[in-house]
């Protein structure tokens, strides 16, 4: 098993998830951090959300995911069910769930109230990607990229008619900012507090 996997999965059984404070019954979401292996370097997907009218998150850079729905059986069936609608990836078919790491909230009043659960999965290399319509593009990022201090530095972004100063990576040309982000820091540092 490939030594980042092994120890994300160290850390997530280690320290289970924090929840979030669900108060004012938030709308509750899972987005899914898939990892594979390929020529033998760790990289995880990311996908630019399509530019969508009514979409706050429209044409941002994410991870695959969304809205946990009614027949949904769990949050993590949540992640795995929006990952394989977005990509075409089957996680249950080509790999496994690792773990979930902490839950989030927005930080932005703008946003709608949500509680979003991130989790971590491993899939075969060879699994294809197939894009639906809610997604403009999809990549794979190397993890070391997202370790070089280079490309992790605060920028200024636009949306929804408001113009902040944000951390940010900077990965494959696409600013990584938000939750997104925040989700991404939070898996570093579960990744170097395993033992």
């Amino acid at each position: 098993m490939d030594q980042l996997i092994a120890r994300l999965e160290r850390s997530l059984t280690g320290r289970p998830a924090t929840l979030a404070a669900t108060d004012g019954a938030p709308a509750r979401a899972a987005v899914a951090v898939t990892f594979r292996s390929d020529r033998g370097a760790p990289e995880f997907l990311m996908i630019r959300r399509a530019d969508r009218e009514g979409d706050p998150w429209s044409g941002q850079v994410a991870l695959p995911g969304g809205r946990w729905q009614a027949d949904d059986t769990s949050l993590e069936h949540t992640a795995l069910r929006e990952t394989h609608e977005e990509t075409g990836l089957d996680i249950r078919a080509s790999g496994r769930v690792i773990g979930a790491l902490d839950e989030l909230r927005p930080r932005s009043p703008l946003l709608p109230p949500i509680v979003v659960t991130p989790f971590v999965a491993h899939i075969a290399p060879t699994a294809p990607l197939v894009l639906s319509h809610e997604v403009a593009a999809a990549f794979w990022v190397p993890w070391a990229r997202l370790l070089d201090p280079e490309l992790d530095y605060e920028t200024e972004v636009s949306a929804r008619g408001m113009t902040w100063r944000v951390p940010a990576f900077h990965l494959e040309g696409h600013v990584v900012w938000g939750m997104t982000e925040r989700i991404l820091r939070q898996l570093i540092t579960r990744v170097h507090e395993g033992p």
